[in-house]
């Protein structure tokens, strides 16, 4: 944060420059409020979709009997997230020229005739990069529901069924979320965060930078300033920034998930 009011290039003694880099950031920066656009738009579409989906899948699981058979559909919707770079197969998939899968199978369906520039297209990037976010999303917070779900008091579905729950819904509003606010919160911070800190995928699937910055993110504008360039007073802001706002929708969260239950 105090590196934020000054211009520090690493090499010399950062020099104090006041609100200048905010001001430039928000009056100047064209490319930085494109990356606020396309950054709010991974999180607020990877994000909600992804924690609920990761809540919905893990509450599906949980109701398999048999041990191992629940723990292999663990296993598989937690791997892409800790098969390393598996999100390369991505680029396999929307290759541009013909090899690619997408590409083959719609010149072979004859809806196209020739190959679809995927990621030099910034129509297509976008939504190509949301669907591969969606398939990463069962991360560590998908584990803690697992967990949280697992530990869940089984007397208190007993008890709730004697005190008028007549279905699934809301046994899982009235006693299971209830139980389980601490995995509730961890998930959603996680999601939060990694919602906010997308960059590396979108780097190796759609270029850095990418055709017209269509996948340019804060953390994108953060690493290009901060290890690119080496203007570090600017990169700090950015970094500021984006932390206050982390900040914030944790709060927002918290109060939001005060209301489970009630």
């Amino acid at each position: 944060m105090g590196l934020s009011f000054t211009y520090f290039n690493v090499l010399e003694t950062p020099r104090f420059v006041g609100w200048k880099n905010y001001i430039d950031l928000f009056f100047s920066d064209e490319i930085f409020l494109k990356a606020v656009k396309n950054t709010f738009l991974f999180a607020t579409i990877t994000g909600p979709i992804g924690y609920f989906m990761a809540l919905f899948i893990a509450w599906m699981i949980n109701d398999i009997k048999k041990p191992v058979i629940r723990a292999f559909m663990t296993l598989v919707f937690y791997a892409p997230t800790i098969s390393g770079q598996a999100f390369i197969v991505w680029k396999y998939i929307f290759s541009s020229d013909t090899y690619g899968m997408a590409n083959a199978w719609l010149m072979k369906l004859g809806i196209t005739f020739q190959p679809i520039l995927w990621f030099e297209d910034e129509k297509y990037i976008m939504p190509i990069l949301i669907i591969v976010i969606l398939w990463m999303s069962m991360g560590t917070g998908f584990l803690s529901f697992i967990a949280g779900l697992q530990n869940v008091d089984r007397t208190l579905y007993e008890a709730g069924y004697m005190d008028g729950i007549r279905n699934r819904f809301q046994e899982l509003w009235y006693i299971t979320l209830p139980a389980m606010k601490e995995q509730l919160m961890f998930g959603a911070v996680m999601t939060i965060t990694n919602s906010f800190a997308i960059h590396d995928q979108l780097a190796a699937l759609a270029g850095f930078p990418s055709v017209n910055y269509a996948a340019h993110t804060v953390v994108s504008h953060l690493i290009d300033y901060g290890t690119v360039r080496f203007e570090m007073g600017y990169a700090s802001a950015i970094a500021t920034l984006l932390f206050m706002v982390m900040v914030i929708c944790n709060k927002l969260v918290q109060i939001l998930l005060r209301k489970v239950g009630k």
